[in-house]
């Protein structure tokens, strides 16, 4: 039992007794950090949830979004890091399988998967193995589900040796008059259970999510990880979608961590209402287990309806279709308890359980103590190596290198919608004729354990530079907060920085955080990870206004927007090459950032009709866009090189900076707020008319080759058949 001896003086002196074997299982799950967010819900009260485009925030299985006048986005994403350290393939394909039912339950058909992922180095045998099955699991329930895996990203770092992160998000469609919620509000509808029976497989699931791993986990938590089965979940998907199409459904929820105790009474509790459950009526996969077993059992691919009875007929037809099981095991009642009865026993001894649903549903959170770490300024001094010799480095790390061998193995064209593959800033999938989505997931661990708020932000910031570049204003944003112990009150204190910067960039770019997740406890035997806000941001535009990151003509000029500073602390280049995480992260210049989006989203807006670009019609005077973001303005422009196959020619001494920079540090610094945007040369003085903030033609597309120029110096010239021979094939190499 992980109960503390205080909730558990707090839960007795409620009930007014002691707890039973079965009460105090079910009380101990909806305890845990996982399910109770005790920790980190005070602080989490900081983000922003409400704004123009929102129709749901955080408290359901998803969050809402308008995107359309007839569609809603629902939006989460989850962690299933501990179980994924355990059984990589299983425990990220039932990553997978979580998130596809969270969004199910709002009544919405999956379209897109997203992953963000943190691995240690791949010159460890255990890192690797983890990274090629996490990959394999996440490959093969999106593929047979059916669902296009559609972008991502991945980082590794020796701080995530023995602690893995598998994160992901999920986006579905649905009619904004066809949503629906987890909740119970009618006494008297009846709960459906159907899908994937109950098993022993993940007792203790979200207790072991919210407890650091060990040297022993990897055999003593095993029985906690659950089974995926993506031939279940696709039937489930079907069945699910169909009941919702045909029956007036009061509610809906699917079994996920804590199982049936958390999923019906936190449908019951939403509704200020009660539940009876039968536990008799459940199907089991197994013989004898027992009502501890049944009740804290996290089987995977169920889902509970709450429905009226004269519907239950229908909806049990439609499970005996997709062949999946189905039973009642229990109905909504008057009252605010949740009761569980074995009805074939003695009737003073059928009822189980009998707890107030609020205090299953609703634990109290704790006022942990915290404090800011005592900061190293021993900083180690860099001395600066050859331009070019940096360049390739730099794009032969894993952490720049092509992802490629990874997306491969997604099927991101499955649903038709993928309009933008992956490899860009981010993905694009077309709802109608005239409206796109962009989605991306990003995140800066070594910046947010440098500077959290900063860090935090930054990670925010960055995520929307990602959607922006691709021409969509951002709409909404979702979180992965994975972060150590939250009783270390340096930890405490590191994610309540985080959340205040990320909170003041959501708030900046009116861009609520509609649905998130916690994940604490990602440490093992005292070695932290570092601290990883993992974001998405939904972004929305009109088609015409999409834009990709390569080079598209010779002769364009190469603008770029936003100010760069001296601030390569903290950046890949000092990672990668020195292996320093040090100093202090880059700043975040909230009013700088908001500037720069707005102006390139004006610009493109403005702009030509990427439509009829792609129909062959020269029409685009803003033809590539890229965020610079990880090795600053030297990948950035690599980067555009080699999606392109085409070179380009720029003079440092042109680009808008604060102070006197290096001309490393130029080249890499990791500054936030800025952009490079390729311009048709005869329309460049009437861009540059539109434009006020910092902003310069730092050169132009041409050749085949990377120059960099300080006036009239050459820095590095490099052909872009070398950058493309340092970029792509290192993960491969690795997994050979």
């Amino acid at each position: 039992m992980t109960l503390e001896n205080s909730e558990v003086e707090y839960i007795e002196g409620i009930l007014g007794r002691e707890m039973n074997e079965l009460e105090e299982g079910m009380l101990d799950v909806m305890f845990s950090e996982h399910c109770s967010y005790k920790s980190s819900r005070p602080i989490l009260r900081l983000f922003p949830t409400e704004g123009e485009n929102i129709i749901l925030g955080p408290g359901d299985d998803a969050g809402l979004v308008s995107i359309t006048d007839e569609y809603a986005l629902a939006v989460g994403m989850e962690s299933h890091n501990h179980p994924s350290a355990i059984e990589p393939y299983g425990g990220a394909g039932t990553g997978i399988g979580g998130i596809l039912r969270d969004i199910i339950s709002m009544g919405a058909m999956p379209i897109a998967l997203l992953d963000s992922l943190r691995f240690g180095p791949l010159d460890d045998q255990k890192s690797k193995y983890l990274f090629e099955h996490v990959v394999e699991g996440i490959s093969d329930y999106g593929n047979r589900v059916g669902v296009p895996t559609v972008a991502g990203e991945i980082e590794f770092d020796e701080s995530f040796r023995t602690n893995p992160l598998v994160n992901v998000l999920c986006a579905g469609l649905v009619k904004k008059d066809e949503i629906v919620r987890g909740i119970a509000p009618n006494v008297g509808d009846v709960f459906l259970l159907m899908g994937g029976t109950t098993g022993r497989d993940g007792i203790h699931g979200v207790t072991f999510a919210s407890e650091e791993l060990t040297s022993d986990s990897e055999t003593e938590d095993r029985p906690a990880v659950q089974v995926a089965d993506p031939f279940t979940k696709k039937r489930v998907l079907e069945a699910s979608l169909e009941i919702l199409d045909k029956i007036d459904v009061s509610g809906v929820k699917d079994l996920g961590g804590g199982g049936l105790t958390c999923c019906i009474s936190e449908l019951v509790d939403s509704s200020e209402n009660g539940a009876i459950v039968d536990l008799r009526a459940i199907p089991l996969r197994e013989t004898g287990m027992t009502p501890y077993e049944i009740m804290l059992s996290e089987s995977q691919e169920r889902m509970i309806f709450v429905i009226n009875p004269k519907y239950v007929e229908e909806a049990m037809a439609i499970c005996d279709k997709h062949e999946i099981p189905s039973a009642v095991i229990g109905e909504v009642v008057d009252g605010n308890n949740m009761i569980v009865k074995d009805f074939e026993a003695d009737e003073e001894k059928s009822v189980l359980c009998d707890l107030p649903t609020i205090l299953l549903a609703d634990p109290p959170s704790l006022d942990r103590e915290m404090r800011p770490p005592v900061k190293d300024d021993n900083l180690v001094e860099v001395e600066d190596i050859e331009v070019a010799e940096a360049i390739i480095k730099l794009l032969s790390s894993p952490n720049i290198a092509s992802k490629s061998w990874v997306y491969k193995q997604y099927d991101h064209e499955v649903q038709t919608r993928t309009a933008i593959k992956p490899g860009d800033d981010a993905a694009v999938l077309k709802i109608d004729d005239e409206t796109a989505i962009a989605l991306t997931a990003d995140s800066n661990t070594v910046h947010t354990k440098l500077s959290p708020y900063d860090g935090g932000a930054g990670s925010v910031a960055e995520a929307i530079r990602n959607v922006v570049s691709m021409g969509a204003k951002p709409y909404a944003v979702v979180d992965c907060l994975n972060f150590g112990n939250p009783e270390t009150p340096e930890i405490l204190w590191q994610f309540k920085e985080c959340i205040k910067g990320m909170s003041d960039i959501a708030e900046a770019f009116e861009s609520p955080v509609i649905s998130g997740n916690v994940s604490f406890y990602n440490e093992t035997e005292g070695i932290k990870i570092n601290p990883t806000p993992a974001v998405g941001v939904i972004g929305v535009e009109s088609l015409k206004n999409i834009r990709t990151l390569p080079f598209k003509n010779e002769g364009d000029k190469i603008l770029i927007l936003g100010k760069t500073y001296d601030e390569v602390n903290g950046s890949e280049y000092h990672r990668a090459l020195f292996g320093l995480e040090q100093g202090e992260a880059p700043k975040i210049r909230i009013d700088d950032e908001l500037a720069t989006a707005n102006t390139l989203l004006d610009l493109i807006d403005n702009d030509g009709d990427y439509t009829e670009y792609i129909e062959g019609k020269d029409v685009l005077n803003i033809n590539a866009t890229h965020d610079c973001s990880a090795g600053g303005i030297a990948i950035a422009l690599s980067e555009m090189a080699i999606k392109s196959n085409l070179g380009c020619e720029i003079d440092l001494s042109a680009v808008p900076t604060e102070g006197d920079i290096s001309i490393n540090n130029l080249l890499f610094s990791e500054s936030h707020g800025r952009y490079i945007v390729t311009v048709k040369a005869d329309a460049v003085d009437d861009i540059l008319a539109n434009i006020d903030v910092p902003c310069a033609v730092i050169g132009e597309v041409k050749g085949n080759s990377l120059k960099i120029l300080n006036k009239d110096e050459t820095i590095a010239d490099l052909s872009v058949e070398d950058l493309n021979e340092a970029y792509h094939g290192v993960i491969e190499q690795y997994m050979a």
